[in-house]
Order: C-alpha cells, then structure tokens, then sequence
C-alpha cells in the first residue's frame, strides 16, 4: 500500500527519556475545527498566548502561629507568585489576624499589587519576607471578615473585570473575633463576626472573586473553610469540576508549598507536576516537562538563599538563565532568596535536571522542585467520505497534535479529556456524534490519541454540511476546528481513495503511498494535493497536481517527503517524533470539492549512527566471535574431560593375583587424583591424600597414567597391572560412572531440573572416605 524511500530506521528500540507527564489541575473548554484543506495551518506562526489572572495571597499572622509554619507561608506564597508563567498576572499578598485594640490592625500589607513581570517577579521574595508572626500584644485572634474585605478590595479596585480574580487564605486556626472591638459588645461579637462573614462573602460573589482557602496547623475548622470557598465566586477558568474552588486540609507545613501549588494551578489552569522528592544538596532532581507545554516555571524551593541552582535540558544542555538559548528564552527571578523560579517560554519537552549544591554549613534543609505551565493543543478533524450521500454512514475523527503538528504519544498527556463532536448542515438539526479513544466500534486503536466515531448523514440533508468538534481540558488552549463538506448526488464525478502506510522515517526520506482515483465524467478534471495541521517545512508531497482524462480510472504515485534535520530541531531526539498531518486533495474543476482528505502518521527518527547504520554487521562479528570462543572452550573442555581421573575404578590386587581393595577415583587436582596404599600387611586399601605417594590421570588413549613421588610416570593398560610396593599391584575395573557424568563436573549456581538456582552445597562421600562437592540443590 506504501513504502518509505531514503534510510530506514533500523530494527532495535531506543530508550525514552522518560518525562513524566500528569494531567493535572484546572481545565479550559476548547473547540477543534479545521479551517478548509486550501488554507495553510502555520501550526508555530502565532506566540502562544498565555492566560493571566489577578490574585491575592492572605496569610495568617496570628500568635498562634509556630515558625515553623510562618516560614513555609512565605515559602509558599512566594513559590506561586515566581511559579506564574504570565507577565501580565497580577499579584498582592498581605497578612492578617486581628485587631484587639485601637492601636492594633488586623490586616497587615507587605506586597502592593506588582505586575510578575521579570522585575516584579524579583522582588516578590523580598517584599513576602517582610510576613511576620505577631506577638501576643499585636492581637492573638483571626479576623476572616477583614482579611476577605482586603483581598476584594485589591482584586476589585481598578483592575479588568475579564481577568480572573483569586483570593488564597492561608491560615491555621478557626474564626475568632471575640477580642476585637469593632465587633461590638464581646457577647455578640461571636454571632456579628458570623453575620459580617456572610457579607463578605456576598460581596466576593457579587466582585467575582473566587476565595480558596488552604488550612493547616492541628485543627483547622473544615466546615467554615468549606463555607468561604463555596461563598464566593464559582464560576473559574473552565467550567470543568477541578476549577471550582475548593478548601484544602495540609497535612504539615512542609506540604504547605506545594499543595498551595496544586490549588493555585487548579485555579489559574495550569497544570502542576511535582519533580523528584526534595534532597539535600549537593543533589539532582528531576522534573518532567510535557510536549504540550508552551511556557513553563521550574519552582525550586531552596529553604536557603545559599544554595546555587543549574539547570539541565533533556538533551543534556546547560540552560542559561536570562535571554534565550536555541528556540527557548528563559528568565530566572529569586536567584537570592529562599525560592527562585525559571520561567521558560517554549521549552524543550522531557525530563530536566536540576542540580542543586551549597557551601559547607548550608546543607542540612532539603530542596525541592515542581514545575508549573501552561500549554497548546491542537487537533485535527476529517469526515470519511468528506462528502457523502444522504443516508450514508461516515466515519469521523480528531487527532490530538502538539502546536507543531505531532501526534501526542503518551495517553497521560491527554488523561480525563472531555470529547464531544456534532454534525450541522442544511436540512436537518444539529447532530451529535459521539467520539472516543477506547480500540472499540469505529476507532482502530485505544489510547492512541485518535478519538473516532460514526454517524448517519440525515435523508434531510440537502446542501452544507459541517462536522466540529469541541475539547475540554486542563490549562490548554487549541485552534478553532472544523470540516466542511456537501452532501454528494448520487453520482460524483471524481472519486477516489488515498492510501497512505504508517511509517519510520528519518529526516529527508520520503514515504509514498497510493491514491486511486475514478473520473466518470465526460470531462477531465484536476485534482490538488496539499499537507494541512502541520508547521511549514516539515512536509511536503507531490505532485501537487494530478490531471484526470474523462472516464479515466487509475492508481497515482503521491510521495510525502519530510523536511531536513534542521526543520524538527531540538525536539527530535531518539524516541522520535510522530507527525500527525493530513493529506487532502480537491477537484479544483468542481468548486474545491473535497475528494480525499487522509491522515498522515510518520515517526521521524534521527539518522543512524555507526550502530544504528552497520548494527547488522556488529552483529554478525560478535557471533562468529563467540562462536570461536565456544570452540576452544569446548576443545578445552573435552581434554580437560580426557584426562579427568573421575569414574575410575582402582584395584590392589595381591601376589596370588587377587583383588584385594577397590577406590573409586574422583576428579583430583588438575586431573590428578592423589592417594596412598594404607596397611599394606594387613588391611591394604587405598584412601585419597593430599600429596600421596601416588597419583592417577586417565589417558585419551585408554587406560591410565600412573605417578609414583620420585620414580615418574608409569602407563596402566585397562586390562593390566602396575606393580607397587609391599607385593600389592594396581589395576583398573569397570567404570561405576557413565562418562557423561564424568564431563559434566558441578558448578556453583548450577540450575536443578524444576529451573531453580541452587545456592547450597550438598556434601557426598565417596568410597575412600574424602568429601567432595557433587551436586548443588
């Protein structure tokens, strides 16, 4: 159905870089619709836009307030303010408790509204430092009524009503105004504190300010956490459940940070992912960045300004950490306090490194990293047949793609996606057509990133007809989708099918395909093929025209060629990129009708190198090497077995040519087995010994050598004697031992017959008394 042209990729896999990637966070609603096959789809034309939003961060002050946990609601507060990926959000944090006096205040400002631009970004930690714990004498209670009063206001106060409006509450402890004179009368101060909480929160609804609180300490009050989140403005980012506010219980305040990360992600919809777990330095941690990022922040809470961070992209580069450097631009905020954040704008996807290390002294608090970001996704959809009859069943289908055009290869990138398509056209009510990635019904192939689906063309159906589709997910943005089509008569005069396989290639190769075409007309007709969905210069096809003859039916040649290694860049690594494109080709002669409109699947991997280009070779070498070397080890092991004494059976035969004692041989000392003739008058018998006065060796040739200490080497025939000392001789009897178990000696780790490895050693003992190991169980 199709080849690939140029250098083919070769047989082995390679070893993903391993990012980790989880969908998290808040959602966006988007639509996917593709504009028509003639319109270019400049996939990186346009900068990504990146959503901004107006918070505030209130932090409690009370004195009941350990260090401990005053110093984690700095380190929080700071690391959502440096973590914000858009220069346009607007942030301002102050710290509240509660006025017991005339002289005393409840809220407490340290941060005025600062843009997190690349300076307001730098001088959040400085101005968070000034967050204090109050003494006893500046107000022990919680003023919430004050503290939700202030962050309206900030929020409120000349700022874009379009713009999302977030307050965060930090705080440890329950509502207590009952020292406070603003309140009234101490025993009403309770039940006004109540009623004055309730106001607040009408006038955060009426603001459209949504209020997330974060509790933590021994016994935050759940419920009324619950309340003022559920008090204020509902509606968030998304209208998915995960962007509407919700109160949080923190376990400790060392979890403080990154849980205020993952509700602030939730609330601004960006997606948060936590790198490995905090270390103390010198160390490196990892942090994974998603394909679908557009611009990212790598969070690190140092908890010393002394430790000095690098950071590492997946393809090994040390990053700098201002200005830009390949495709990405970086901008680095909080190098000198406790938390510092690198802000990147189109960063390289994968697992980045991030080496933490200090000066002697400043090594015993741990660092930690997480990433935030925000992303773009975009989709592509077809109708198959993009233009069919009344009454007929089409098959349609969205492909998710990264901004560049590849296909989204990990099922984790694109988890809990909500997928909904319709067909509209003329003569009929809206449609809906229900599309899903689960391999079953009309989708070929689950978690592919393919969502498929089927409908039936209304019998009303008479003109346009249109098939959308609209997305819904977490902290991405994507294009506007759609495919446009006619509802065909009876008869088309121009039909046809495009083939296309799915394909490894490198960069420069080229893919052909096949596209079989019908013209029942008595006219011709010219057909123009283009690529859509992908960034310009990663592919191209040709030809661009095919001319059809009347009544001319045939197959035609279309080859897809991808650009240069130059045009993928730094995203091209070993694991490869998949691009998603779609061929299209329209009969100019009939109003730009859409003939074929097919789906482009090509893994791009990088040229072979000298294993990957000659591994067959490499191969073919190591085998015949080791086929040598088995050799010899086989030629040496069968005359070490030639020679090996085991199985022999020994015989003292006396003067009357009797046999008077026998000993089994076993395998000795390189393939001499040493003994000695004991009581020769009286009880004459063999026994082994270390350094005997004799030794035995089998001959290849049959038989025996036999050594006595001092008098050299004496052949033993198998049918005959060797005399020794004291009147006693020596012959051979039969084997008790076949001579495959005489060439098959044990071995430490030897495999048992059910497959399992043996570790402990058996000890026999053979005729002559001795021990040896023979077999391992």
């Amino acid at each position: 159905m199709g080849t690939v042209r140029g250098r083919r990729r070769n047989g082995r896999g390679w070893a993903r870089r391993g990012a980790v990637r989880v969908l998290g966070g808040a959602a966006v609603l988007i639509s996917l619709l593709a504009p028509a096959a003639h319109d270019p789809v400049p996939a990186a034309a346009s900068k990504p836009a990146f959503k901004s939003v107006n918070y505030a961060v209130a932090v409690d002050e009370s004195a009941s307030l350990a260090p401990d946990d005053m110093t984690a609601e700095k380190a929080a507060a700071a690391r959502i303010a440096l973590g914000d990926v858009s220069s346009a959000s607007h942030v301002t944090v102050f710290g509240f408790a509660a006025a017991e006096s005339n002289d005393q205040r409840a809220v407490d400002p340290v941060c005025p509204r600062t843009t997190l631009d690349a300076a307001g970004r730098d001088s959040i930690g400085g101005c968070v430092g000034k967050l204090r714990s109050r003494k006893k004498s500046e107000g022990t209670g919680t003023d919430f009524p004050s503290a939700i009063r202030q962050g309206v206001h900030e929020l409120s106060s000349g700022t874009d009503p379009s713009v999302p409006r977030v307050l965060f509450l930090l705080t440890d402890g329950q509502m207590d105004v009952t020292g406070s004179p603003q309140y009234g009368d101490p025993a009403h101060r309770k039940d006004e504190g109540e009623r004055q909480l309730d106001r607040e929160l009408k006038n955060a609804r009426a603001q459209g300010v949504q209020i997330w609180p974060l509790g933590f300490g021994p016994d935050p009050d759940k419920d009324q956490l619950d309340r003022m989140a559920a008090g204020g403005y509902q509606k968030g980012c998304t209208e998915l459940p995960s962007a509407l506010p919700k109160a949080e219980k923190v376990s400790g305040a060392k979890d403080l940070g990154a849980k205020l990360e993952k509700i602030f992600a939730a609330a601004h919809c960006l997606r948060y992912q936590p790198g490995t777990s905090p270390q103390l330095p010198p160390a490196t941690m990892e942090v994974g960045i998603s394909p679908l990022a557009t611009v990212g922040s790598i969070v690190v809470d140092k908890s010393d300004p002394k430790v000095t961070i690098t950071y590492i992209d997946p393809n090994g580069h040390q990053v700098p950490t201002t200005g830009s450097y390949r495709k990405s631009h970086f901008e680095l905020a909080g190098a000198g306090d406790a938390v510092e954040a690198l802000k990147i704008v189109d960063p390289v996807p994968g697992v980045w490194q991030v080496k933490a290390e200090a000066p002697e002294g400043h090594r015993s608090l741990p660092v930690g990293v997480s990433v935030l970001w925000q992303g773009e996704l975009r989709g592509a959809i077809t109708m198959d047949p993009p233009s069919p009859q009344a009454g007929q069943k089409a098959t349609v289908t969205m492909r998710l793609q990264t901004r560049e055009g590849y296909q989204i290869k990990d099922p984790r990138d694109y988890a809990g996606l909500r997928v909904r398509s319709e067909l509209t056209g003329d003569g009929f009510a809206a449609v809906p057509v229900q599309l899903t990635d689960d391999g079953k019904g009309p989708d070929p192939t689950a978690s592919d990133g393919s969502f498929t689906g089927s409908v039936t063309i209304p019998h009303s159906a008479d003109g346009a007809l249109k098939v959308s589709g609209t997305l819904t997910a977490s902290g991405l943005s994507a294009d506007t989708r759609s495919e446009s089509g006619l509802v065909a008569p009876d008869v088309l005069p121009v039909s046809g099918t495009l083939r296309l396989p799915d394909a490894d290639a490198h960069p420069g190769d080229e893919v052909t395909g096949t596209l079989s075409v019908h013209n029942t007309g008595k006219t011709p007709h010219t057909l123009r093929l283009s690529v859509a969905d992908l960034q310009p210069g990663l592919v191209s096809v040709s030809p661009a025209e095919i001319e059809l003859k009347p009544q001319e039916s045939g197959t035609k040649t279309v080859t897809v060629r991808l650009g240069p290694a130059d045009a993928f860049g730094d995203r091209l690594d070993d694991d490869g990129l998949k691009l998603g494109g779609t061929v299209t080709a329209v009969d100019t002669t009939d109003h730009d009708r859409r003939v074929v409109r097919s789906a482009l699947s090509v893994t791009v991997t990088p040229e072979p190198g000298l294993w990957d280009a000659y591994w067959w070779a490499f191969l073919i070498a190591a085998a015949v090497l080791a086929a040598v070397v088995a050799a010899v080890l086989a030629w040496l092991r069968q005359r070490r077995g030639r020679r090996d004494p085991y199985g022999l059976m020994l015989q003292l035969v006396s003067e009357d040519g009797d046999v008077v004692a026998t000993h089994p041989a076993g395998h000795g000392h390189k393939q001499w087995y040493e003994f000695a003739v004991v009581e020769p008058h009286r009880s004459p018998r063999i026994e082994r010994r270390n350094h005997g006065r004799y030794a035995i060796q089998r001959s290849p040739e049959g038989g025996a050598w036999l050594r006595e200490r001092g008098a050299g080497r004496t052949r033993l025939p198998a049918n005959g004697t060797v005399p020794l000392s004291d009147g006693l001789s020596l012959s051979l009897g039969e084997e008790t031992r076949s001579a495959k178990s005489r060439r098959n000696r044990p071995t430490w780790g030897a495999r048992t017959r059910t497959g399992t490895t043996s570790t402990t050693p058996t000890v026999t003992t053979e005729d002559d008394g001795t021990s040896t190991y023979e077999s391992y169980r």
